[in-house]
């Protein structure tokens, strides 16, 4: 999100342009929305939609699945957890009971006792994740007065060595030095090294390890490669993990405005996969306070794998980047000027519909609709829903399978040569006409422009974040990881930086899971929006209302108003020139 922030009326009388009174008024961010205000309009919508008994306007789309109900889901099982150091709450998301522990920087001087029987943490990698939380484990633990000391390893001859020295990291003061030594003498193993990476070099890295040392993940893509194999982790090891949900720069970007609004930062989940010693609970709930997590939810890392693996195909990149793709050349194709059709598809999802969801809900967006403009959200809804699930569906399946995590290995052994065959890295994306629009629509915008709010575009990306929550809804996952893994991170992460620097900028410049992932899935997600949700408007297909009562009363909404409740009143801050480009891509540009 943009430094400046803006506010959404209940209801607005146009269905384009924001208000210029309206851009001046102060967003709150989604974690402290207005509760009278969200029940009121959820009573109000509701009432709008009576729901149907009958098959009557239903397309041919929804024959493929029965439409189900959101309130007869069975719950999931909750992954309750002790703790000797922090408090932990429990809370009620959609009637069922999950636990967490708040964050704050109050929290801080119990660090050493999470952090009990730990000298060193050695932070392996400096890539996405790296920076960040080796600069917010070092800074947490210098205001707790601790003296744990935080180092990083990197492999001999790296470029990476320059920018660690420049974030304060030294071999002097030995808190910068070789992978292989770092490990070896490190008590909390952070392998933050690229997914591709750890694949290739798990073996080595567990046998330096001490025993008894904890291994900390901040992804289960290890454990799928794993099981996929067939093997699991050394015995004498415990294995955890701090996954928070968002990017590096978000993750070090919200801690540095946390220093004056305290708690602020990205929200995370942790597991403990092995527990050698009974620690591991401690540790990755410090570690996740450390890092400046405002609530830390528990999960598993088979859950936490397939859910992110599965949501960076989904609606938090690869998704978005067919959908705009898609959107704007429709707009294009039927008259609208290229600078018009890049502010009506990417500027309003990564703009105003992210910055109404992140306020007030998915609810919201509706709601700021003229009534004409509501009938053609519900029409796109209508005939975009299930072609979205459809290919999220297939993907959370090649992700549970192990299918993904295969490709995205291979596609890293073919970064280099081998078996006489030249090396084929992967090719950037911005070249494209429609990123070089965006290019001049950003270059003239102004800073407290959040683009239009077109009931077209709305209508498609809130039905492809609905069908990702209910994919992950039927798959057994708690509410926590569904709303920060399908909603959270988007808008109050990733969607920022995208408003800031474009689309094609995030999908050359992040992890290189997920820019494989984009590369692969976008094209599906383009090609079935095309094909089928957008024949079924102009065809006329009737709304199927049943999708449209259930959307209007599903449970996730009240899900979501308790989660703005948790989190800082505080907007993530992001310039139009934000640096986010991985370190190797840097160097390699």
């Amino acid at each position: 999100m943009a430094a400046a922030t803006t506010s959404v009326k209940a209801s607005l009388s146009t269905t384009t342009a924001v208000s210029s009174s309206a851009k001046s008024a102060a967003l709150k961010p989604l974690f402290i929305s207005s509760s009278s205000w969200y029940s009121q309009t959820l009573k109000s919508l509701i009432a709008h939609h009576v729901p149907t008994n009958n098959n009557g306007g239903r397309s041919p789309l929804s024959a493929k699945m029965a439409i189900s109900v959101p309130s007869s889901i069975s719950p999931t099982t909750p992954l309750d957890f002790d703790t000797s150091v922090f408090k932990k709450e429990k809370i009620s998301l959609a009637g069922h009971d999950e636990y967490i522990v708040r964050g704050g920087r109050h929290l801080f001087p119990l660090l050493d006792d999470a952090f009990k029987g730990i000298k060193q943490i050695g932070v392996i990698g400096w890539g996405s994740q790296g920076p960040a939380q080796a600069q917010n484990l070092r800074d947490s633990l210098a205001e707790a007065k601790s003296d744990i000391v935080v180092k990083i390893g990197l492999r001999k001859g790296s470029r990476s060595f320059a920018e660690a020295r420049a974030a304060g990291f030294t071999e002097e003061n030995g808190t910068l030095g070789d992978i292989w030594e770092t490990i070896a003498g490190s008590d909390l193993v952070l392998l933050l090294i690229s997914d591709s990476a750890q694949a290739d070099n798990y073996e080595k890295v567990f046998s330096h390890m001490k025993p008894n040392s904890i291994l900390g993940l901040s992804h289960g893509f290890l454990l799928g490669q794993l099981q996929s194999m067939g093997l699991d982790f050394p015995k004498n090891i415990s294995v955890i993990a701090v996954c928070p949900k968002g990017m590096g720069p978000s993750v070090r970007r919200l801690y540095v405005q946390g220093k004056e609004i305290n708690g602020a930062g990205i929200n995370a989940s942790f597991a403990v996969h092995q527990d050698v010693d009974g620690r591991a609970t401690d540790v990755a709930l410090g570690w996740s306070i450390a890092l400046g997590s405002p609530f830390t939810f528990a999960t598993t890392l088979e859950q936490e794998y397939r859910s992110d693996i599965f949501g960076e195909r989904g609606i938090l990149l690869g998704a978005v980047h067919g959908v705009v793709e898609c959107l704007f050349r429709r707009y294009v194709e039927n008259g609208m000027n290229e600078e018009l059709a890049y502010k009506n598809t990417v500027e309003c999802i990564t703009g105003i519909v992210s910055k109404t969801i992140s306020s007030k809900g998915m609810l919201a967006v509706y709601n700021s609709l003229s009534e004409d403009g509501k009938k053609r959200f519900e029409a796109v809804y209508s005939a975009s829903y299930y072609p979205c699930m459809e290919i999220l569906y297939e993907c959370y399946e090649d992700v549970a399978s192990g299918s993904e995590i295969r490709s995205v290995v291979l596609a890293g052994r073919r970064f280099h040569e081998k078996e006489g065959l030249p090396a084929f890295p992967m090719g950037k994306i911005d070249q494209t006409r429609m990123w070089k629009v965006g290019e001049r629509v950003r270059a003239t915008r102004s800073k407290d422009d959040l683009g239009q709010l077109c009931p077209f575009t709305s209508g498609v990306f809130v039905a492809l974040m609905m069908a990702q929550i209910e994919i992950l809804r039927k798959k057994g996952h708690s509410y926590s990881e569904i709303i920060n893994e399908s909603l959270i991170e988007a808008v109050d992460s990733l969607n920022p930086f995208m408003h800031a620097r474009g689309v094609s900028f995030m999908v050359d410049n992040c992890s290189t899971t997920a820019r494989l992932g984009s590369r692969k899935w976008a094209p599906r997600f383009d090609y079935i929006i095309s094909q089928q949700a957008f024949v079924a408007i102009d065809s006329g297909a009737p709304i199927n209302q049943d999708l449209i009562s259930n959307f209007l009363s599903d449970p996730v909404h009240g899900a979501i108003e308790v989660c703005a409740q948790l989190r800082p009143t505080v907007d993530i801050s992001v310039p139009p020139d934000a640096d986010f480009v991985r370190p190797e891509l840097r160097q390699s540009s």
